[in-house]
């Protein structure tokens, strides 16, 4: 795996389980670092996207990368813990914490094989990265709530104009929409990666 910042140095990330502001509150396990590693030919393929995107005013956000399998068994640990609420009306406030598990928080994460992405749009009105603002997609990352499926019906049309330039953006380079949620994309490799990696983010 590649960190992307070798192959784009000034792409925009916000990796947030490398810090508190996540759905569990706390760093998450095996985050030791605030930093986007993938797969080459991913890695080569989101580096061509934000290629492409920045004459057009556009760039990416990456929220998560490759996630370490740790990470994943505390955040299934989080959702069985009932006494946690700490985010609940922040993250998930129309569902019990009980039903996170499996649709939006699976025991095993396609993240930890190296070739699924989280991120969104922003629009920018200079070619610095302080002038980019993310577009409205209608929920913010990680928020787990219908609302959150890409297709979902009941969208502002902007909305759902962002949803579809996101999703025609990153088709067009390989990555795959997972519909529960309007971030999460992954990579096509042929064959696809089967070993669920373990080694910390550093």
């Amino acid at each position: 795996m590649v960190d992307i910042r070798t192959l784009v140095p000034d792409i925009d990330t916000d990796i947030r389980y490398a810090g508190r502001d996540n759905f569990t509150g706390t760093r998450v396990e095996g985050y030791e670092a605030a930093k986007c590693y993938l797969l080459r030919p991913a890695a080569e393929a989101l580096a061509a996207l934000e290629r492409e995107l920045r004459p057009q005013g556009l760039r990416l956000r990456i929220f998560d990368c490759y996630r370490p399998a740790r990470a994943v068994r505390q955040f299934v640990r989080w959702a069985a813990d009932a006494s946690d609420q700490r985010t609940k009306a922040a993250y998930y406030p129309a569902l019990d914490k009980s039903t996170l598990v499996p649709g939006y928080i699976a025991d095993r994460s396609g993240h930890s094989k190296g070739a699924t992405v989280d991120l969104t749009l922003m629009r920018c009105e200079g070619p610095s990265p302080g002038t980019c603002r993310p577009l409205d997609m209608g929920t913010p990352f990680d928020f787990f709530d219908p609302r959150a499926n890409t297709a979902h019906p009941h969208l502002e049309q902007a909305q759902r104009d962002n949803r579809t330039r996101l999703v025609a953006a990153m088709s067009a380079h390989g990555f795959e929409n997972y519909p529960m949620e309007w971030w999460h994309y992954t990579f096509d490799l042929q064959p696809p990666p089967d070993v669920f990696h373990d080694v910390p983010v550093r």
